[in-house]
């Protein structure tokens, strides 16, 4: 198995946001609208006098073909979460107000299942396999991962700016 990261980037917000409702909309958005397996590797809660910090840390990954497949490192940092409430339609609504860092890094896995790595003959072979054979096609997938990953940072920015204008 070889990884390379293809992309890697961050964003930061500051302000009103629901951390509830942040936290499904990522979900939702990695795994029903891109197709991803999710697996939270760690969710981490430390308390900061009235306010919370949290670290939240996913890995997704698709299998693209028998021998790539694409994988999304996510590593939230929440800071200073407090409980908040807001005047939204004349009415008052519970929502919170925190600094959020988003870290994202895009990378694409070859011969995830190491099929090719039994042996130095079967090394060579790939390396011939993908220098000569996929060459276009490993170009087409890093293209393919790299806008998938500036979309989810793209999206997930378009939710807290838009959060924040309620």
């Amino acid at each position: 198995m070889e990884k390379e990261t293809i992309f890697s980037s961050q964003i930061k917000y500051l302000g009103i946001f629901s951390l509830k409702d942040y936290y499904q909309f990522c979900y939702d958005w990695l795994t029903e609208q891109i197709g991803l397996t999710l697996v939270e590797d760690k969710y981490s809660e430390k308390l900061n006098k009235d306010a919370k910090d949290i670290d939240i840390e996913w890995t997704a990954f698709r299998k693209v073909t028998d021998y790539f497949k694409f994988e999304f490192k996510i590593k939230y940092k929440i800071i200073a979460l407090k409980n908040v409430e807001v005047v939204q339609n004349n009415a008052k609504v519970k929502t919170n107000h925190g600094e959020v860092k988003l870290i994202l890094k895009g990378n694409l896995i070859r011969d995830y299942d190491g099929k090719f790595e039994k042996d130095s003959f079967r090394k060579f072979l790939r390396s011939i396999y993908e220098k000569w054979v996929i060459a276009s096609r490993v170009e087409q997938f890093e293209e393919n991962l790299a806008g998938e990953c500036d979309e989810f940072l793209n999206q997930a920015k378009a939710f807290l700016d838009l959060e924040g204008k309620k």
